[in-house]
């Protein structure tokens, strides 16, 4: 057996305990996959004294984080301390003095990956982070490597448990959106604070290491379009039920083909939609993740599992550390960030998209004539109205077939200023192949 090779773990939260429990209780097997020991060199966290799901060896623990990472016998260094900094800088420090890097850390990717892959590269070290994006299933790896020889054209995913658990209990209970949240955080599924979560925050910055990956594109948090789910009704739900639909907050990015001669672009986005219940995404209930692939060649793909928590999440880092390990031992590098494409990013408005519109309306003749004559002006086309009659007026709920955002968002602003509408009461964008 070779020398052991040195691991630094930063944060030894729900993350970082589990995988310095792993890192303990499969070290004969991590060591046989590698072709040497993987030995656990210190654990940096922010109090000595606080209490954690693990315990961690004498002598290991330390607050002083950026002398951990310099340490010239550190072979490999866990990053699971979240947020932007210090954690860039620990990453930076710890490819600086050679070594390689495994991090969790979704945020810090998406603001600012293109300078720890560049850092990476200058130092001839590997940067991989598998357990940014949906814990446990094996979705960036397929990305990077299994699907390199085709063209991946569309990546669909629910990427938030917080989210999927909310409009889940919203679809099945008829609750509306605080009750659901509140029995969300009753049961650990959101935080106090559940901003990131259901303002899909942290859907975006999953959508954005998505879209990078698959279209060999730079794309920061700050290239996707946002927007949660606080503002969707039990009303909604129901409409969608009544269509055979279920409301998701969907991470969508895809590959846009330009007009003649121009190169496709590259458009990402995380809003609800409304899919048909025939869609594999669906049957995705609870906190459960699930990504959809669509490519040239293999087709349809669907990766699924839990999407977070500590032991799935520490299984990703786990398999990152075991090809970072063998890397390091053997003296080469993995797959470093493939951006050759450099491919234009669409806005929202240029993105194409359908709408289901709920709209309250006089009940008299020539409403609908109206309102049709609204899309009209616009250049969108009308798929299906339904309408219900309400005493002196009436519901009319209309859905679109294919136009761009900026035309939809225009027709619904020149709606909400028509004498015979009272209220635009719910906007949804709807996913999925028109019937």
């Amino acid at each position: 057996m070779n020398s052991p090779l040195k691991v630094a773990v930063l944060g030894c939260g729900s993350v970082g305990s589990q995988v310095v429990r792993l890192l303990g209780e499969q070290a004969d097997d991590l060591a046989a996959r590698v072709g040497a020991r993987v030995e656990l060199a210190g654990v940096a966290v922010r109090r000595l004294d606080a209490p954690r799901e693990v315990d961690v060896p004498d002598g290991l623990l330390t607050t002083d984080a950026a002398a951990l990472v310099a340490r010239p016998d550190i072979d490999l260094v866990i990053e699971v301390i979240g947020g932007i900094e210090p954690a860039r800088s620990l990453i930076l420090s710890a490819l600086e003095n050679g070594a390689s890097v495994v991090t969790a850390n979704k945020a810090l990717l998406a603001e600012d990956g293109a300078t720890l892959f560049e850092a990476a590269e200058k130092a001839g070290r590997d940067l991989y982070y598998e357990a940014a994006v949906a814990g446990a299933i094996p979705i960036l790896r397929p990305l990077r490597e299994s699907l390199a020889g085709d063209k991946v054209t569309r990546v669909l995913g629910i990427v938030n448990g917080t989210t999927n658990f909310i409009l889940d209990k919203m679809e099945s209970t008829g609750a509306g959106f605080a009750d659901a949240l509140e029995e969300a955080q009753a049961l650990g599924y959101a935080e106090a604070d559940p901003t990131a979560d259901v303002e899909g925050f942290d859907a975006a910055a999953k959508a954005a290491i998505l879209a990078s990956l698959a279209f060999h594109t730079r794309v920061t948090a700050a290239d996707v379009h946002r927007e949660g789910i606080a503002d969707v009704s039990a009303a909604d739900v129901r409409s969608a039920k009544e269509m055979g639909s279920v409301v998701k907050l969907l991470a969508i990015a895809e590959l846009v083909p330009g007009a003649q001669g121009e190169e496709p672009a590259v458009s990402v986005r995380v809003h609800p939609a409304m899919i048909p219940r025939s869609h594999p995404l669906a049957s995705v209930r609870g906190a459960y993740n699930a990504v959809f692939v669509e490519s040239e060649a293999a087709g349809q793909l669907m990766f699924y599992g839990p999407g977070a928590g500590g032991a799935p999440t520490a299984s990703a880092v786990l398999g990152d550390l075991v090809t970072v390990a063998r890397n390091h031992r053997q003296g080469t590098r993995g797959v470093g960030e493939s951006a050759y494409a450099d491919r234009a990013l669409l806005s929202m408005g240029e993105t194409r998209t359908r709408y289901h519109v709920a709209i309250d309306v006089d009940d008299r003749a020539g409403v609908l004539a109206a309102v049709a004559l609204a899309f009209a002006d616009h250049g969108v086309s009308i798929q299906t109205v339904r309408q219900e009659g309400r005493g002196n007026d009436a519901q009319l709920v209309v859905v679109s077939h294919e136009a761009t955002d900026a035309a939809l968002a225009a027709t619904v602003e020149q709606l909400r200023d028509m004498d015979i509408v009272r209220e635009v009461t719910s906007v949804m964008r709807v996913e999925g192949t028109e019937e």
